[in-house]
């Protein structure tokens, strides 16, 4: 009789649910890296060529900046989906 007892008190503590914390993904290095600066002009005298080129310079860091910003996004919404679904 303490056989089964000592036997059933072994058992009950060894199927006891030992708790599992999970540990969200980390961010890919290239979403890490912050946006460059965008470009000023400088200088008392500034051509309409030296404007439209910084002008440009600046569209072009912007649109880069945002479409990784948005790939950030997209790839964190995703994989807090897959965190929460487990």
């Amino acid at each position: 009789m303490k056989l089964i007892l000592i036997l059933l008190v072994l058992l009950a503590g060894c199927s006891t649910v030992v708790p599992v914390t999970k540990k969200f993904p980390a961010a890919p290095e290239l979403l890490l890296e912050r946006c460059q600066e965008l470009k000023q002009l400088t200088g008392s005298k500034i051509s309409i060529i030296d404007y439209t080129k910084t002008v440009t310079e600046n569209y072009t860091l912007y649109h880069e900046c945002a479409a990784k910003n948005t790939s950030w996004i997209d790839w964190y919404q995703k994989q807090q989906q897959i965190f929460e679904s487990n």
